[in-house]
């Protein structure tokens, strides 16, 4: 077990499965005690058996409430939260004329409401315990756009304004805030969406200087590295974990 984050609480949003689940297991490697949210009821069951320092919170981060009690539990539990990610997010993938108010108020609610809801309760929590760090998910379409994805380029655009504002806000508090914003990540949900079209699979590939679809083990690899305390003069940054797509 690599030490990079030693009995440090980490909450991760979004942990049940893709990103959200490979970024939780990265820090439990790394040494974390970690919380992991999810909406559904035992979707993280098996995860709670497997592992002794994982621990499931199931609400729904729009609801403030619930939100709230959640991140209480975890304060009473261990004294104190070192680490926040916010990965759970919605995408509805929509030209512009098809757009749906309904889908983009809910894109709204989930990537970027929680997100400032759970920052502004995670924070007055780390400023009690000298600090911590909060890692946003991004998107490398709210650096780029992308056709088709308008609606939720404008979230994770969002998201990164968001991320460069707070950084600046909390940095007298001892809270480092920064966003990851990935590529094209081969999670469950990307192969569902291409399974039958392996041509434009390959057409996104070609567009990444690396020539790989990115993993959720590198977007985790990042979020790590951002929890830790070897991250501690970089606040405020937009981190592209792309395969150089964004340059």
């Amino acid at each position: 077990m690599s030490e990079l984050l030693k009995d440090k609480v980490c909450i991760v949003t979004g942990a049940a499965q893709g990103i959200g689940k490979s970024i939780a297991l990265k820090m439990i490697e790394d040494g974390a005690i970690v919380y992991g949210c999810d909406r559904l009821e035992g979707s993280m069951s098996a995860l709670e058996l497997e592992f002794e320092r994982f621990h499931a919170l199931y609400f729904d981060v729009t609801h403030a409430q619930a939100a709230k009690e959640s991140m209480m539990r975890v304060k009473k539990e261990q004294g104190h939260i070192d680490v926040l990610v916010n990965n759970a997010g919605v995408v509805f993938n929509k030209k512009i004329g098809m757009i749906v108010r309904e889908e983009t108020e809910l894109m709204f609610r989930v990537n970027v409401i929680a997100v400032i809801e759970l920052v502004q309760l995670v924070s007055r929590l780390m400023a009690r315990n000298g600090g911590g760090s909060i890692v946003n998910i991004a998107s490398v379409t709210a650096v780029l756009g992308s056709s088709g994805q308008s609606a939720y380029s404008a979230t994770k655009g969002a998201i990164i304004s968001f991320t460069k504002s707070a950084a600046k806000e909390l940095a007298p508090i001892g809270v480092r805030v920064n966003a990851v914003a990935p590529g094209i990540v081969k999670t469950e949900r990307f192969a569902e969406l291409y399974e039958d079209s392996k041509e434009k699979i390959d057409m996104r590939i070609a567009k990444i200087a690396l020539g790989r679809l990115g993993s959720p083990d590198d977007i985790a690899n990042a979020c790590s590295f951002l929890a830790s305390d070897r991250s501690s003069y970089i606040s405020g940054q937009i981190l592209g974990v792309d395969g150089c797509a964004s340059i």
